[in-house]
């Protein structure tokens, strides 16, 4: 399939879906779901315009999926700007560990007893469709750094670093599929992709993103430059070297580069005196602002405003603005192409997988959450459903493909995570609009 035909797609489908946003807007769906109907449509089972061979794409495709991943984890990070000692994070940190532990363990037993796969591919699937996803899950997440409300802030939280947390289970099942024996390579395991890697990707990027985000508002105070500096180019910056700093100490990259943006949020918060009025809502820059006198680049009162927090607002703006626009369209690519591959690689065993995952198993892992008046029932509910399995699931199917493994574990393991996924997107993304609107109504009766 040439080059071409791939840009004409894309673009088709991006017109399509600009032609059509306001009447997308009036109707239960998102746009997930209508890229998947279209990949469906395009592909082999539907007008035939598009194939694509998964084995010969698995290359390119885990570094796709790699890079979609990135920055979706960098935006998340940059929207959380409680700090880490608030309530809502204790709920993150248990979605992002217990329950994605209980998910792991669930899906694994299921894999084995129910559909009879040996334990290797069965914590290797389990461990692949393990994290929730922070690409497909943005309508369920914080909307801005205003928002505070607990089950989107948690579910935020929760995507940013099980992304992450996920890939030493990732490893695990790899490991076990390869047949690795004695127990020396457990202890490794452990303490090599466990203890060390987790803690040094999330420690690394953190202070990588605080110390860069201070450093870039004193340069820009000092030299008068608030409004000129290139902000698309630091968080490119950015999330290069965090990535790359933690594997040069062999951390996880996920975790440093979502550390990285939440580092460089918390930079922010020490430049507001009232700490929920995030910079960027203080300060609004217009559309070619680096090309404008500094008294024309900006709206708000920023007379009333330190330098500092002017600095912050242009860049905490323009970076979620770049970053967004990179994560929708890559969105809207990977969802067409895993609509064009679904027909051939689907597999009817991901109906009992998907129903044990998302009605029984991720809504029973929430129970391990802590009550102390964290959450009520109905906020329970909701993160018990909201568990979308998306591009994280492709990128880690990808990178184990390009692992060796037999052929009967590899079309196992494709088949089952692609399947697994289109029925979250089908599923999650009909329900999500109608469940979030009803929350919200409850929360505005009950004053919230």
């Amino acid at each position: 399939m040439s080059f071409i035909v791939w840009v004409a797609m894309l673009g088709a489908v991006l017109l399509l879906l600009a032609l059509t946003s306001s009447y997308l807007r009036w109707i239960p769906v998102t746009t997930s779901v209508v890229c998947l109907g279209l990949g469906v449509g395009l592909g082999p089972g539907g007008l035939g315009l598009l194939q694509l061979d998964l084995p010969q794409a698995s290359g390119w495709m885990e570094h796709l999926t790699e890079v979609a991943v990135l920055f979706s984890l960098f935006v998340s990070g940059l929207k959380l700007r409680l700090p880490l000692s608030s309530r809502s994070w204790r709920v993150a940190f248990f979605l992002a560990g217990p329950v994605m532990l209980a998910c792991i363990a669930g899906v694994s037993l299921v894999l084995h007893y129910g559909l009879q796969l040996g334990w290797g591919v069965s914590v290797l699937i389990g461990a692949i469709l393990a994290p929730t996803d922070p690409v497909l899950a943005t309508l369920v997440q914080v909307n801005d750094a205003q928002d505070y409300d607990r089950v989107r802030f948690s579910l935020s939280g929760e995507a940013g670093l099980n992304d992450g947390i996920a890939f030493p289970f990732v490893i695990l099942g790899l490991l076990l599929v390869q047949g690795a024996e004695g127990s020396q390579w457990l202890t490794d395991w452990l303490l090599q992709d466990v203890l060390w890697a987790v803690p040094a990707g999330l420690l690394s990027g953190y202070w990588m993103g605080r110390g860069l985000g201070h450093l870039s508002l004193y340069l820009r105070t000092q030299h008068a430059d608030s409004t000129l500096s290139p902000n698309d180019y630091l968080a490119l910056a950015l999330i290069a070297m965090a990535y790359v700093v933690a594997d040069l100490i062999h951390g996880y990259g996920f975790l440093a580069v979502f550390a990285a943006g939440l580092g460089l949020r918390q930079a922010e918060v020490h430049t507001s005196p009232t700490p929920q009025a995030p910079a960027e809502h203080l300060v609004q820059p217009v559309v070619g602002h680096q090309h404008v006198a500094p008294e024309h680049a900006v709206k708000g009162d920023i007379a009333a405003l330190e330098d500092t927090q002017v600095a912050a607002g242009i860049m905490l703006g323009d970076m979620l603005s770049f970053g967004g626009l990179v994560e929708r369209a890559m969105e809207v690519f990977l969802v067409t192409l895993l609509g064009v591959v679904l027909i051939e690689h689907w597999d009817w065993r991901a109906l009992v997988v998907g129903a044990a995952l998302f009605v029984i198993i991720r809504p029973l892992s929430t129970l391990l959450i802590p009550g102390r008046g964290l959450l009520d029932l109905r906020q329970r509910g909701l993160l018990g459903w909201f568990g979308i399995r998306g591009i994280g699931s492709l990128y880690y199917l990808f990178y184990a493909l390009n692992h060796p493994m037999l052929p009967s574990v590899a079309a196992s393991s494709t088949n089952l995570t692609l399947s697994v996924v289109a029925l979250s997107i089908v599923v999650h993304g009909l329900s999500v609009q109608p469940l979030l609107a009803r929350y919200e109504a409850g929360r505005k009766r009950r004053g919230q």
